[in-house]
């Protein structure tokens, strides 16, 4: 894939941007297989790949520019707005819809903010897309001072993108690099985007977090359906669950399934979906993953046990708690491998069998990984 803002210096996010995608793939894999070097018994599946552009459903882009004349995309090194809206890594409904709020945003005399002066009221524009062409829309303001003026003028935002089923306004009034605020006010009546995946509606809300490539994240849920299909397990728990993916996937009629997730709004997401869904032997509980196993009870601990962390993986605590657990089966959903290597580590019990590492990330360094860990 070849992009004219990195060909021209002017965004560098994609840093492997130009290289062929069979290596990108490739460095990826050995990477991780090198990180994971100590498990010679590990059976390495074939990578999952994904399409090379138009695959990101999600676009954080940072407002700069003027009022009349707004720029959406990231800022450079003088803090200046870098206009980003024909990003050919973003779902084409995207850059569609990017030029239209553009316009709204000047209609709506929206003033961007200006880092360096800290004044302006809007920081970034959050847009999420569903495989149906329906997209969240959030504008993250510095105050609601433009709130009243986003209302006079939404009707015609709405006509100008019927796609848009779910409009909200964030505010973040620190000056500080956390993108979102605590509060959101919706603008539509409808807060929820469905995101269709596999044969699951999972309902996301507006501060609930799904994977960025659709695609690959069906294969990613499927093949954790697979893995959990062979194990049979009569109770699984999903901690991390986010909006309940792998939670949703893997419950069936014949066993008992428990999403965890630390977020109130994820799990209120979670709950709609498998009300929606007709599932009934599955529960959600908004709590912190290892408080949650380390205030449970050992008759309660499940057979199975999906783990799908941040970036600085389960952690020690946690590690040292499946290590001396009842729990057989593992699976591991990893976006960082360095702090998965480090986690299988401290759980020197169990044994990664197999492995996949899946591209949900091209153009750059980032990958998943997944592994079925056994209790030896």
């Amino acid at each position: 894939m070849q992009c004219s803002y990195f060909d021209a210096g002017v965004c560098r996010s994609c840093s492997l941007m130009g290289t062929e995608y069979t290596s990108q793939v490739l460095d990826k894999q050995s990477q991780c297989r090198a990180l994971l070097a100590a498990y010679p018994g590990l059976h390495w599946l074939d990578p999952v790949t994904s399409v090379e552009q138009d695959f990101r459903n999600k676009a954080k882009m940072v407002v700069g520019g003027s009022v009349g004349s707004p720029t959406l995309g990231i800022l450079d090194s003088e803090k200046n707005g870098v206009d980003l809206r024909q990003c050919g890594v973003l779902q084409p409904g995207l850059r569609d819809a990017l030029p239209t709020i553009a316009d709204f945003i000047a209609l709506a005399r929206i003033e961007p903010y200006d880092v360096t002066a800290r004044r302006g009221e809007l920081k970034y524009v959050l847009l999420t897309e569903a495989l149906s062409g329906e997209i969240m829309i959030r504008f993250v303001l510095r105050s609601r001072e433009a709130i009243s003026r986003i209302h006079k003028h939404l009707p015609k935002l709405q006509h100008a993108l019927p796609q848009a089923r779910v409009i909200s306004a964030n505010l973040q009034p620190e000056h500080k690099a956390i993108i979102e605020g605590e509060q959101e006010i919706m603008l539509t009546p409808t807060s929820t985007l469905t995101m269709r995946t596999g044969d699951i509606d999972l309902q996301l809300g507006a501060k609930s977090f799904f994977q960025t490539n659709t695609a690959v994240a069906e294969q990613l849920y499927a093949q954790a359906r697979q893995w959990s299909a062979e194990v049979n397990p009569r109770t699984v728990w999903d901690l991390y669950c986010g909006v309940g993916g792998f939670a949703l996937h893997l419950a069936d009629g014949q066993r008992t399934v428990k999403g965890i997730e630390v977020s109130p709004e994820a799990i209120e997401s979670a709950r709609a979906s498998a009300q929606d869904a007709g599932l009934t032997n599955i529960r959600f509980v908004a709590a912190d993953a290892t408080r949650f196993v380390l205030d449970s009870k050992p008759a309660d601990e499940p057979d199975l046990i999906v783990v799908n962390p941040p970036r600085r993986g389960v952690g020690q605590e946690l590690s040292q708690w499946l290590e001396t657990s009842s729990v057989t089966t593992v699976i591991y959903s990893s976006c960082n491998a360095t702090t998965l290597a480090t986690d299988l580590e401290a759980m020197p019990s169990f044994s990664p069998v197999r492995g996949r590492v899946l591209d949900m990330f091209p153009q750059t360094r980032h990958y998943e990984t997944m592994l079925l860990l056994e209790r030896r």
